[in-house]
């Protein structure tokens, strides 16, 4: 049997092998790798159009540490390009939270905004090409109409302007289009970082745009309902956002952060759900641990259980993706054999005669595996997928090295998920009482 024989290009060849061989998601080329979960990518295509309808989905991609949560992820941002929405990606870290008081949060927009991809721009940093598409298609309706193109921006962007901080962000617009209109490169840069959360002070946005307030941590989420109303403006679908590493809210050792995260989870949820927002779609992206932890994980918290709470009916084989949370299925042992193959003919740039290993290989290399770590090598895949390449590796790099002897030299370990310790509690001042996860009391206080 074997997999699609599409020539790749050594650039895009490249990309794939060196991302795969370091347990990392490549950025692109997943046509060439996707194996199983037809129904999980049904339901997320699903979510895409209603998005692209003007609609709002969230979701929760639950996974087994390793499993492929950020791959799936990937796959569903550039399926959300093909429908022509506006993507952006970032992985929540100790300094980049949904809420905080010190610039966290305003740093999670700052990331996502670098990271704001299209069909056209699909590795990021596509901000300006989105405002840009924006200016000149009201300039070709201006045009048709016979009117000024101010008067067409300005009607436009009125509808921005009943949103929180829409006046300001419907003026830094209007700020890129002047700059637009007399080549002023100066202001555009300025309407650019602005839209960016770039500004750590108001008075030097002011001072360059004339505008009151800034992207802070309090404003990040009205911040991203605004952007996503204005691509759908510029002639985009909507906006999609990925976020993974929610594990990363769930480590917060004091227990008011931790609740404050998930207060602004709550918001985002409650506005998808209930339909308050306009082409915006969320993906969350974590581990089981860090949903159903009722001490530190999103079920902890009241309000997000009752809404997460999965169909009761959904078992004996039952499944039910129409809710937010979206278990991902494990691959079975033919899925990891189709995915071996896409993997040699990958090494191979799309040509069959020159895979470096046969069939046989492939079922050997499953069958030691098996014997290493059981079924954990196709449910939680990644080192799995990281040794096969590694030994690919080898064999291109030295000819007539026979695959038999190395197969069983392979080291294939069970993924162990090394992130549910808690972060250091760096969210408690000094001389305030230290809350511990066991509740709200205080256990400690330190001068």
């Amino acid at each position: 049997m074997t997999s699609s024989t599409t020539r790749l290009r050594p650039r895009d060849r490249d990309a794939i092998i060196s991302a795969l061989r370091t347990g990392v998601v490549p950025r692109g080329g997943f046509q060439h790798i996707q194996v199983g979960r037809a129904a999980e990518i049904a339901a997320m295509t699903a979510d895409v159009a209603r998005v692209a309808d003007g609609g709002a989905a969230v979701r929760f991609v639950i996974g087994e540490y390793g499993a492929g949560k950020t791959f799936f992820l990937n796959l569903v941002r550039s399926i959300a390009a093909e429908h022509k929405l506006v993507t952006a990606a970032a992985d929540l870290t100790p300094d980049r939270r949904l809420h905080a008081g010190g610039g966290q949060a305003r740093s999670l927009y700052a990331e996502l905004m670098r990271n704001l991809a299209t069909r056209s721009s699909p590795d990021g940093n596509a901000l300006a090409s989105v405002v840009e598409r924006f200016v000149t298609s009201a300039v070709k309706d201006a045009t048709a109409e016979g009117v000024a193109p101010r008067v067409v921006i300005a009607r436009r962007l009125d509808t921005l302007s009943e949103g929180v901080g829409g006046y300001d962000f419907a003026q830094v617009i209007g700020a890129y289009w002047r700059a637009h209109d007399t080549g002023d490169e100066t202001l555009k840069h300025a309407a650019i970082r602005w839209l960016r959360g770039e500004y750590t002070t108001k008075s030097d946005a002011r001072a360059a745009l004339g505008v009151r307030t800034i992207v802070d941590d309090a404003s990040v989420y009205d911040q991203l309902k605004l952007m996503a109303r204005f691509v759908r403006l510029a002639g985009y679908g909507g906006l999609l956002l990925c976020l993974d590493e929610m594990v990363n809210l769930y480590k917060l050792a004091h227990t008011g952060a931790r609740k404050s995260n998930y207060e602004q989870v709550l918001r985002i949820v409650n506005d998808c759900l209930q339909g308050n927002v306009e082409g915006l779609g969320v993906c969350f992206g974590g581990t089981p641990e860090m949903l159903m932890d009722t001490r530190r994980g999103l079920y902890s918290y009241e309000a997000l259980r009752s809404r997460l709470a999965e169909n009761t009916f959904a078992v004996g084989g039952l499944v039910d993706h129409s809710g937010p949370v979206l278990r991902l299925a494990n691959l079975t042992a033919e899925d990891m054999y189709v995915l071996l193959e896409r993997l040699r003919t990958v090494f191979a740039s799309g040509d069959p005669a020159a895979h470096l290993v046969p069939d046989e290989a492939l079922s050997e290399f499953m069958q030691h595996c098996s014997q290493r770590i059981g079924d954990a090598y196709f449910r939680t895949p990644r080192n799995t997928i990281k040794e096969f390449v590694n030994l690919l590796a080898i064999l291109e790099q030295n000819p007539g090295t026979d695959w038999r002897q190395l197969i069983g030299a392979v080291r294939v370990e069970t993924e162990t998920n090394t992130d549910l310790e808690p972060l250091p509690n760096d969210d408690t001042a000094v001389g305030q009482p230290h809350a511990t996860d066991d509740g709200d009391e205080l256990a400690a206080f330190r001068l």
